[in-house]
């Protein structure tokens, strides 16, 4: 079965209805074999009441043993394999959930992965996690439908023809009172899709801020914000459970009904039996089949109306998943121009220099760049433009970043920020990323950025174990691996952003001399407004209000730009080339 999910195949995504739909034809042979023995196990429950009848008018009331153990046995034989098929049919029903489950946890984590950058931007995670926890089981659900659904029906027409032979008036009552308890049932299935949209919108929503609170509470601890997020969770949970009761109330409606009116249905037309017995219009052993298929009957009404719910919710929750599935990659690798798609070009086959018009940077092949700026954001957006991360006109060489696919621009130009995830493992998984390197290879990028410590001081070392986001490490720390994982990567274009910011002055002279040691020659960018940095970059970038005002090499600037001097002074301008010379000694 897992082989099933290494290709989960293409989803329809054009509504809540197909995409139940797609999940079903993509497991054809199981959701068949599930019908199959839901059909029999259904059917087979109508065959004892008709076995039961044949025992007493053949050979109880008539006083023929021979003829009641034979029947006997034929009623014990159908109850055994019944049993089996029974097993059968439970077995099969859960392994096309569990498809159905696993399925569109692929589908959503591809759809995801393609997303990329685009989904921190449209989605909140409380809304994947619902999505991959909630919605995926609500949905697996609803496939029952598929199974004991279709033997409800044949069931509901085999006892309708059984009790047509018994009486006409009988199989009348049957046929006409399981539609009229769709009837009954079917405005509150209605009322309750729209209970559960609300109810699950505010899930997600919750959960959304249930993560924040989180990723951020070191943070929320320190800015004294703990108390007024901790009451803002309050009030929405709160809301969330108002909204879980008015979910609670209607079902417990369904519920209600899916257990009383079945048991109703059963009164009734036993009561017209009896009657019918009592004028001699059937005979006793009738009387007790008519009690047994409508008991049985009771199986497939009280499974119509949990399946109307189970349906009605699964609806729900793939209009979600196809919302998800919907959204669209802010990049893509076609270009369009005036309505008409442009052909994808060429990356340049050697080296070359990467050019934001909208900044006016370049960034010179082999060489080490720095950008400075006042506002960090001005940097990152720079950043974001040459590594593809949004729309831009820049260009690679001769080509437009837009016109070269994406595959080939993440394989060659890497964007590592701060920000970057940390996935749970080791941390040798950690800073290998898709990898295997050798051992010399990785320590190599460890000291390069300076880890060694960080190394040093895990009990296992490279093999200790690291949380998720590295929740077990400080955030220089986390700054340190995720630099040193940029570095062991080797693209041919690393664009560093704030590699040093959250590291003290000694830690920061040795990163910048790390840096520089190992992406020597190769073509690298970062954002900075560290002096030590600085004074190894080949070329400085200062910009003002997003654009280049100045560029040179960092002593330059410091020479002729008094506001480039104050800014990376850091409040000490007298005497600054001297500091600097002792700082990088």
């Amino acid at each position: 079965m897992s082989d099933t999910y290494m290709d989960p195949g293409t989803p329809d995504r054009r509504g809540a209805a197909r995409y139940l739909w797609w999940l079903v034809t993509s497991q054809r042979g199981r959701v068949a074999a599930g019908a199959l023995w839901g059909s029999v196990w259904m059917v087979g429950l109508t065959l004892s009441p008709y076995l039961l009848s044949r025992a007493i008018d053949d050979g109880l009331e008539p006083g023929d043993r021979r003829a009641l153990w034979g029947w006997a046995g034929a009623l014990l034989a159908v109850g055994v394999a019944n049993a089996l098929v029974g097993m059968a049919r439970h077995r099969t029903m859960t392994r096309v959930r569990m498809d159905a489950t696993f399925r569109t946890v692929r589908v959503v984590v591809r759809h995801a992965t393609t997303l990329g950058a685009t989904l921190p931007r449209r989605v909140t995670a409380g809304e994947v996690v619902t999505i991959g926890i909630s919605d995926v089981i609500g949905m697996s659900l609803s496939l029952t439908v598929t199974g004991p659904g279709v033997g409800a029906v044949l069931a509901y027409a085999v006892v309708a023809g059984l009790l047509m032979s018994v009486s006409p008036v009988l199989a009348a009552v049957v046929l006409l009172g399981v539609p009229l308890l769709a009837v009954v049932v079917g405005p509150l299935l209605g009322r309750l899709q729209g209970r559960e949209t609300a109810y699950r919108e505010r899930q997600g929503a919750l959960a959304a801020r249930f993560t924040d609170i989180v990723g951020g509470l070191r943070v929320l601890g320190g800015l004294g914000g703990k108390d007024v997020y901790a009451a803002r969770y309050r009030r929405d949970s709160a809301r969330l459970r108002d909204e879980g009761y008015r979910v609670g109330a209607v079902t417990s409606w369904i519920s209600a009904f899916g257990l009383g009116l079945p048991v109703l249905f059963l009164a009734a037309v036993t009561w017209l039996a009896a009657r019918l017995a009592a004028r001699g219009e059937i005979s006793l052993g009738e009387l007790v089949a008519v009690y047994g298929y409508t008991a049985v009957l009771v199986v497939p009404v009280g499974f119509f109306v949990e399946a109307g719910y189970d349906v009605s919710r699964g609806l729900v929750c793939a209009r979600r998943v196809v919302r998800f599935l919907a959204l669209e990659p802010e990049h893509t690798d076609t270009l369009v121009t005036d309505g008409d798609a442009v052909a994808p070009r060429r990356a340049p086959a050697s080296p070359a220099p990467l050019r934001d018009p909208a900044s006016g940077v370049e960034v010179a092949p082999g060489k080490l760049t720095v950008l400075v700026a006042a506002r960090p954001s001005d940097t990152a957006e720079v950043a974001d433009r040459l590594g593809r991360f949004t729309a831009s006109d820049a260009t690679w060489g001769d080509v437009r970043l837009d016109r070269i696919p994406l595959g080939h621009v993440r394989d060659r130009v890497l964007v590592a920020d701060n920000e970057a995830d940390l996935f749970a493992g080791t941390l040798r998984d950690a800073v290998e990323g898709r990898w295997s390197r050798e051992d010399e290879a990785v320590e190599a990028a460890i000291a390069a950025a300076a880890s060694q410590d960080i190394v040093l001081g895990l009990p296992d070392g490279l093999d200790s174990d690291l949380l998720g986001q590295g929740r077990n490490l400080s955030g220089g720390q986390r700054q340190r691996i995720r630099l040193a994982r940029a570095l062991l990567a080797d693209p041919e274009v690393l664009i560093a952003v704030e590699p040093t910011s959250a590291v003290d002055a000694h830690t920061e002279a040795a990163l910048a001399a790390g840096v520089r040691a190992a992406r020597s020659g190769r073509t690298t960018l970062v954002t900075s407004t560290s002096p030590l940095m600085l004074e190894h970059a080949d070329t400085v970038h200062y910009l003002v209000d997003g654009r280049t005002a100045a560029a040179g090499t960092h002593r330059e600037l410091l020479a002729g730009r008094a506001d480039y001097r104050a800014l990376v002074s850091r409040g000490t301008e007298d005497d600054e080339p001297d500091r600097y010379e002792e700082a990088v000694r």
